[in-house]
């Protein structure tokens, strides 16, 4: 119908003319109350935001020759970390010329995965970025 007709039906009503889709050919309008067409949109709005998960990754740092308390100790805080629901990014820190123990680095992690296997699942495996050796492990899905 012409926009005079629309314009008018809407007047008529006390109610407001709101283009819902200026995309489509010819342009989709509604004759609505306006406040309360906003009101609903920002409230759709809300319940996507509150649906959507936030995912928190924490980060454990280790050396390339740390020692098995320290091991442990950080293996337990990884551990509490996922089973809040949080990824696990660890890596190990290469300074000045410990570079040289690459392989003790991604042994280290790669034992770090294998310690927390039952409750999360390796999704970037070990590789050096400069001076760091990265690894990140996600919690696993629950089974219900």
């Amino acid at each position: 119908m012409p926009l005079s007709k629309a314009l008018q039906m809407a007047d008529e009503m006390e109610l407001d003319l709101v283009e819902i889709s200026p995309n489509a050919q010819p342009p989709v309008c509604r004759i609505v109350d306006y406040q309360k067409f906003l009101y609903q949109q920002k409230k759709k709005q809300k319940e996507i935001k509150a649906k959507q998960t936030k995912i928190v990754i924490k980060e454990i740092r280790f050396g390339p020759q740390t020692d098995d308390h320290d091991f442990n100790f950080k293996l337990r805080h990884a551990e509490n970390f996922i089973k809040e629901g949080a990824k696990v990014k660890a890596y190990v820190f290469f300074r000045g010329r410990s570079i040289v123990f690459k392989e003790q680095g991604e042994i280290l992690l790669l034992r770090f995965a294998q310690a927390l296997e039952e409750i999360a699942k390796v999704e970037v495996m070990p590789q050096l970025e400069g001076k760091k050796m990265n690894m990140i492990l996600a919690p696993k899905p629950k089974k219900n």
